[in-house]
């Protein structure tokens, strides 16, 4: 039997759904999500294994227009993923348009690539605006595979599957194929305690957030675990702590109860806040919170 193997990697604006949808094809949550632009900073590979095929699955920071050295780096795993893709997809929402996307669209049409276009949030279009939009985006890039989507109900996910999988190339695969990321375990401690802070904090104080896990031992049934989550100015500091602490205290428990599920073990979890000033911007920090030169 032919084993395939490929890089099947997910593009598109923030905030169209390319986390769920990765989440989704994986059948695991490897990427946090939230409604906030800039939840996804890294590049994180979710790896689909079956008996002749192993699907890498590539999860993108959405595109933007950098404002900091941070998203440079961010904009550099987007610009990796034209270079390295078997397989496109291209999220959009209902709604978008063509002529509204970022230049790195462009870049993809001239690409000899496989794309699917995946117009998301089926559920909540009636059919005929849906079949107005296929109809655009067909115009606009006629060698590309159109589908509508729901990220929400996985409608169309099978065959979106059956898509990738009938492009990927044949090739031994890249990976153990036991595993289902690149990522090492410390990495998803600090997302799913930055998730937390995404979801309970307002204005510029996740952006400004970044989390470092600085101890991870197995005990047993016990996984104990410290981090330090930055903040990029003193003045942050207060309100990511909260009157009391309840703020901090508050994204600890919720944090713990994702990782515990996430690893089915106990977690005792403490968290200590620390200040470092403009870290967006500076190599040395950014180095050191695991983003790659560039």
């Amino acid at each position: 039997m032919k084993h395939k193997a490929g890089y099947v990697n997910i593009l598109g604006k923030p905030n169209v759904g390319k986390s769920t949808l990765m989440n989704a094809l994986i059948g695991e949550k490897l990427s946090i999500i939230t409604s906030k632009a800039q939840t996804t900073r890294h590049r994180i590979l979710g790896i689909l294994n079956g008996d002749d095929f192993q699907m890498v699955i590539s999860d993108l920071p959405g595109i933007i227009k950098p404002a900091y050295k941070m998203h440079q780096t961010m904009m550099q795993f987007v610009k990796t993923s034209l270079e390295d893709a078997d397989v496109f997809i291209y999220m959009v929402e209902i709604g978008d348009k063509p002529e509204k996307q970022p230049e790195e669209y462009e870049k993809i049409k001239q690409l000899n690539v496989p794309v699917i276009i995946l117009l998301n949030k089926l559920d909540i279009t009636d059919h005929e605006i849906v079949e107005y939009e296929r109809e655009l985006w067909e115009a606009d890039f006629p060698k590309a595979e159109i589908i509508s989507f729901s990220a929400k109900f996985n409608w169309n996910l099978e065959k979106l599957m059956d898509f990738a999988l009938k492009h990927l190339p044949e090739s031994p695969p890249y990976f153990d194929k036991d595993a289902i990321t690149d990522r090492p375990e410390r990495f998803f401690v600090t997302e799913i305690i930055r998730e937390k802070i995404l979801l309970y904090y307002k204005q510029e104080i996740p952006y400004s957030t970044e989390v470092v896990c600085t101890y991870f031992m197995e005990d047993g049934e016990i996984i104990k675990i410290a981090a330090e989550i930055y903040v990029e100015r003193a003045s942050q500091k207060p309100i990511l702590i909260g009157k009391n602490g309840e703020m901090i205290k508050k994204v600890g428990i919720e944090a713990r109860k994702d990782l515990e599920e996430f690893f089915q073990k106990k977690i005792y979890l403490e968290t200590f806040v620390k200040v470092a000033d403009g870290w967006r911007n500076s190599d040395n920090m950014l180095r050191r919170f695991g983003y790659r030169d560039y």
